[in-house]
């Protein structure tokens, strides 16, 4: 009886509600527009394929962002985080939540049009409950899910026309992030690095679902890099892909960030590690690698380096070139070239404290290292940023209009780490670092007592930073900068949305939200009126990074959980 009943909840989830009468039909999703996204839609992940989280909307502006008010609010149902960015085609809102769930609403009201959910198994662990986002292409609506299976959504209506598995979570594959969609592929990337996995990235035909190509993020034999990992260490080597990649849709080449190896301690897979810890340039056609840049090799800390980089066309220092831009977990500020063929490195500097790079190769960017700063097994040791790195996954921004990049960043914060022995088993943890050290790792400074959140804004032009906004505790707060000169960002444990003056960085406006808000804002426009919209909902590492904040300090921080979607517009 009681797996009937399973069975019978599970498939009225599937079940789709109508769509509203007062929309226009759904508009399909070309690369035409993919590639030129119309200012009034918020069509991916950070709302170009370049990565910038950047609205040319400017309705609303710096003048009178103070008139926003609440537009609607919607409750998921869910708890833990709640991280990705609602996204909007023509009118039609989609907003995905933790535990395989998806939302359609209509953009201007709130009003629910239908809701997929696809059940997760009992036995599965959930170590990072959360998705951040779904993709659109043609006229379906595409889902990575906890369970490693990519899922195709008819758009209009939710009905599901086909899921495949992509990999088997019984040996500690999952997926978070939002898919990729370029030249009739939808691409996708494994998390799992600290369950054992060896990492990858697959595309699939997004009308059939088949697979395309597979590439892994670790090296194996026979291929370029496996020098790098000693003896069979390559089958357990991490390298999770845990956010969307960015795209040149003029080389068709995509740029996907890298997390650390696995297990942490380094002498555990003695050598480089490739390509743990890197951006990989992949053609789009067929997988291949067309160049690399690892951030920092052999990594004993846990930054893995998730984010992919940020599209654009720069001048530094008196040179003009394609970039790749990064604000690395360990700490550095990257300036990369992108070409057809290779990835060059070009500037890097530290926008946080940190003391393990006492330098960088001028020409490869290759750093090295104190080694009192490197863990190990049986040995503790200190070292700046934390494990939670400079920046974590939330995104940095760019606008175009003030030529700034923005970034979320944790400040003078270190960590204290003590690797130990540790055996492979499948789905299992497979870190090497007891879970006690992790939720206690913090070690505040003189000056993280002051502060450790800031927005930072820096000019790629000179390499000089601009402006920096503070605040006393973490930030997790993904950013979204606008035509308007704002930027806007969450991500503290007081429950603010704030808007920030983009050229200057004073707080123009701020809510309290029911949660956190770890959510990757968006903006979109309908008949006219523009609208920011943001999910609340704290959980998974924010609130793990909480808890070590709460070990080692003399008060503790309640953030309540639970998700709500979150629209405002300015007041008529």
């Amino acid at each position: 009886m009681k797996t009937r009943l399973k069975a019978l909840c599970a498939s009225l989830t599937l079940v789709p509600m109508l769509a509203g009468a007062s929309l226009a039909p759904y508009s399909p999703v070309t690369d035409a527009r993919l590639t030129k996204p119309e200012a009034g839609n918020w069509l991916m992940y950070r709302g170009n394929y370049e990565g910038w989280g950047y609205s040319p909307l400017k309705q609303i502006t710096n003048q009178n962002v103070g008139k926003l008010v609440p537009a609607w609010s919607y409750t998921t149902g869910m708890t833990e985080g709640h991280q990705a960015p609602p996204i909007v085609n023509n009118g039609y809102m989609y907003v995905s939540t933790p535990n395989n769930q998806v939302i359609a609403l209509e953009a201007a009201t709130g009003k629910e049009l239908w809701r997929y959910k696809k059940t997760i198994p009992d036995e599965l662990m959930q170590l990072h409950p959360t998705n951040r986002g779904v993709a659109l292409y043609g006229d379906k609506l595409y889902l990575a899910t906890t369970d490693a299976f990519l899922v195709a959504l008819d758009a209009a209506t939710g009905k599901e026309l086909w899921k495949v598995p992509v990999a088997d979570w019984k040996k500690g594959y999952y997926m978070t992030l939002a898919p990729l969609a370029a030249k009739g592929k939808i691409m996708v990337g494994s998390s799992g690095g600290e369950l054992g996995i060896r990492g990858f990235i697959a595309a699939f035909d997004a009308d059939s679902g088949k697979e395309a190509w597979r590439t892994y993020t670790i090296a194996g034999p026979g291929e370029a890099g496996s020098e790098t990992w000693p003896g069979e260490t390559y089958k357990t080597g991490g390298g999770s892909v845990w956010i969307t990649g960015t795209y040149d849709s003029q080389t068709n080449i995509a740029y996907w960030g890298v997390g650390n190896a696995g297990p942490w301690m380094p002498d555990t897979r003695p050598g480089d590690n490739l390509y743990a810890n890197s951006t990989i340039a992949l053609d789009v056609d067929t997988g291949k690698i067309k160049g690399h840049h690892q951030y920092h090799w052999n990594d004993a800390w846990d930054w893995d380096e998730v984010s992919a980089p940020l599209l654009i066309d720069l001048e530094h220092k008196g040179k003009k070139f394609k970039s790749l831009v990064h604000a690395g977990r360990n700490g550095y500020l990257w300036l990369l070239e992108r070409t057809q063929d290779k990835v060059n490195y070009v500037d890097a500097w530290p926008y946080v404290t940190q003391n393990v790079f006492t330098s960088l190769d001028p020409k490869t960017g290759r750093p090295t290292y104190d080694p009192k700063r490197i863990p190990g097994t049986g040995k503790k040791t200190d070292f700046c940023p934390s494990l939670w790195g400079g920046k974590d996954w939330p995104p940095e921004a760019y606008n175009p209009q003030t030529g700034l990049l923005y970034i979320p960043a944790n400040n003078n914060l270190c960590s204290e780490l003590t690797g130990e022995p540790v055996k492979y088993k499948a789905g299992s943890l497979y870190i090497g670092v007891s879970l006690d050290n992790i939720l206690t790792n913090v070690r505040m400074t003189e000056k993280s007592r002051q502060h450790i959140g800031e927005v930072q804004a820096w000019d790629l032009k000179t390499g000089k930073k601009v402006w920096t906004h503070t605040y006393p505790e973490m930030n997790w707060g993904p950013l979204m900068t606008t035509a308007g000169n704002l930027v806007f960002g969450g991500g503290t444990n007081d429950r603010m949305f704030r808007a920030l003056d983009a050229k200057s960085g004073k707080v123009l406006w701020e809510t309290p939200t029911p949660s956190g808000v770890t959510g990757v804002p968006s903006s979109f426009e309908v008949d006219g009126e523009q609208y920011v919209a943001v999910q609340s909902g704290w959980g998974v590492d924010a609130q793990r990074m909480q808890g070590a904040f709460d070990a080692v300090l003399d008060h503790k921080t309640v953030v309540p959980q639970g998700g709500t979607i979150l629209v405002y517009k300015l007041q008529k």
